[in-house]
């Protein structure tokens, strides 16, 4: 998996995946922000990633869905690194056949066990770095 990242202003960026796929970054401030920053992609990704999972899981139970909204909310340091120390993820599913204890437990299975994003924030992970000069 790979993704390319270029300036387009100062704080703003386009990142672009294998398939052509492309995410704006922006870090202006909140007011002048037309798109997410880094840290907001991360918690939009952790909530798509188990929304596929808890979707998937639901449909196999032959579970009808027919509306799922996740509202993620995350706390942060205040001091310099600003990582996040909670994330709390709240959904609200639309179906006619699957109960709150079904989704409760299938939630909790997806971000626990089945997602790739929720499962690497848990992990140690390692970076390497190469910087070239243009």
């Amino acid at each position: 998996m790979k993704t390319v990242t270029r300036m387009i202003a100062d704080e703003i960026y386009e990142a672009v995946n294998e398939n052509g796929n492309k995410v704006m970054i922006d870090m202006r401030k909140v007011e002048e922000r037309q798109s997410q920053s880094p840290t907001e992609l991360l918690l939009s990704a952790l909530a798509g990633c188990g929304a596929v999972d808890i979707v998937l899981m639901l449909k196999k139970r032959r579970r009808t869905v027919t509306g799922l909204v996740i509202e993620t909310t995350g706390k942060r340091r205040e001091e310099e690194p600003r990582y996040f120390t909670a994330i709390h993820c709240h959904y609200l599913l639309t179906s006619p056949d699957a109960t709150e204890e079904e989704m409760n437990k299938i939630a909790h299975l997806a971000l626990e066990k089945y997602c790739s994003v929720a499962t690497s924030l848990k992990s140690t992970i390692t970076f390497s770095v190469v910087v070239n000069k243009a």
